[in-house]
């Protein structure tokens, strides 16, 4: 079952013409279509399902600056500029707290990795810092656990992924921007080797870019345009405990579970980091530059193998444009939560807090991360077809980085200045040499 998610009402009138539409209506599109709309654009966001209904609030609901690859590291700090004054901006309600971010090392190589990047969040003047195992204890009062230690970074915060998107995407329409729910985006017209018309099941839509923030689904999409894009989808199981007492204000990612306490005082609740990896065709195709990953999360990565290989095997990727297209048949990515993976997860984080021995269980559900192979995004021009952009490939880092990525793709589409540097999320990389290794932490 999915999490509940803030209704939007879609716009009701197809734009005949827009200077930009987005595709995808999750926090990189609907951040994306505010920006672009207050710089003074017209634009269309259109969403096949409803706004935010996949991973964008499927995620813990962490904004976290700590344990990033340091190539996001420029565009989560202005992410998190963005999200500290963000409610007032957009006069909605995100659930933005700073409220901090702690890690708990499993051994001493984890400990000495954390202490690695502790030295690279003061090049940035971070407030990260290492914890040991007797500063662990003090700082999370109650946790009984014999761990090493930890990293702690208190500016970093939480928001709450029922609100974030639709709070942002609500305050685009009032900006002029036409969100259309229920609105599949089939393909692309182009003039003269340039886009210049999205297709979608209500009609077309004449534009002079377009933005493609499809999540799990902007590879397939970009496939039926002749555009390779490495791109696998992972899932993540969260559940939605009963209210409990707080252990701690922030997030606590430990090796047995990951929690985030709730506005509402109940607690989001993951098992760690693990997840499970269903093995398609595109794994097939795409696994050398998968490799290195694979091997770096294989002991959280759980591997399966079922209908899902032959249904993507003979779904093909040259529909027409006047037909159903594969994303009408799926508007919404709801997979099943693995529970006897939270169960345990809860377990555990009853066992290392004896206070919360009677919480139970509200809801289960999962999402679909979409991954690179360095898990690292991808925004950017696509050269093959001008006046298409990428902003994709989130690897499980999006909802944080949100606001700073809709404001680099908007950058991007209307040839400002951009807000970081924009060359570590390349499409190019992919196939240029450059190293896929994912980063340490």
């Amino acid at each position: 079952m999915s999490p509940p998610v803030d209704p939007v009402h879609s716009s009701e009138t197809l734009p005949a013409k827009v200077d930009v539409v987005v595709i995808g209506g999750g926090i990189i599109g609907v951040s994306s279509a505010w920006f672009l709309a207050r710089r003074g654009f017209s634009v269309a966001l259109c969403e096949k399902g409803v706004i935010g209904g996949e991973q964008s609030s499927r995620n813990w609901g962490y904004c976290r600056q700590q344990g990033r690859d340091p190539k996001e590291l420029p565009l989560i700090l202005e992410s998190m500029r963005i999200w500290r004054g963000l409610d007032k901006e957009i006069e909605g309600d995100t659930g933005f707290r700073q409220a901090g971010v702690a890690y708990v090392a499993k051994d001493e190589a984890q400990l000495a990795q954390y202490e690695r990047w502790a030295e690279i969040a003061k090049e940035y003047q971070l407030d990260t810092r290492v914890l040991s195992r007797d500063e662990l204890k003090a700082h999370i009062p109650g946790y009984e656990s014999d761990y090493p230690g930890g990293l702690w970074t208190a500016s970093d915060g939480r928001a709450e992924p029922s609100k974030a998107a639709p709070a942002i995407a609500t305050a685009a329409q009032r900006q002029g921007v036409s969100v259309l729910t229920g609105c599949a985006v089939r393909g692309l017209e182009t003039a003269a080797g340039h886009v210049s018309a999205v297709v979608t099941e209500r009609g077309r839509i004449a534009c002079d870019a377009v933005l493609l923030a499809g999540g799990a689904w902007s590879s397939l999409f970009l496939k039926r345009h002749g555009i390779a894009f490495p791109q696998l989808s992972v899932k993540s199981s969260v559940m939605r405990t009963t209210a409990g007492p707080e252990v701690l204000a922030g997030g606590l990612s430990t090796p047995e579970f990951s929690i985030r306490r709730r506005e509402d005082g109940k607690y989001s609740l993951s098992r760690g980091f693990d997840s499970t990896f269903y093995i398609v065709p595109d794994a097939i195709r795409w696994m050398g530059k998968f490799w290195e990953s694979f091997q770096a999360e294989k002991d959280t990565i759980k591997l399966r193998l079922d209908g899902r290989f032959f249904q993507e095997l003979f779904r093909g990727s040259n529909w027409s444009l006047d037909r159903e297209s594969p994303f009408e048949k799926v508007r919404v990515l709801d997979p099943a939560a693995d529970r006897g993976i939270l169960d345990a997860g809860l377990a555990d984080f009853k066992k290392r807090f004896p206070v919360l021995k009677d919480l139970g269980v509200e809801e289960y559900w999962a999402g679909m991360i979409d991954a690179t192979p360095d898990a690292v995004p991808c925004i950017a021009p696509m050269d093959k077809l001008p006046g298409l952009f990428l902003a994709s490939g989130f690897s499980g880092h999006g909802f944080g980085i949100g606001p700073g990525a809709g404001r680099l793709a908007a950058d991007m589409v209307t040839g400002h200045a951009s807000c970081v540097d924009p060359s570590p999320f390349r499409y190019g990389r992919f196939f240029d040499g450059t190293s896929l290794a994912p980063a340490e932490v």
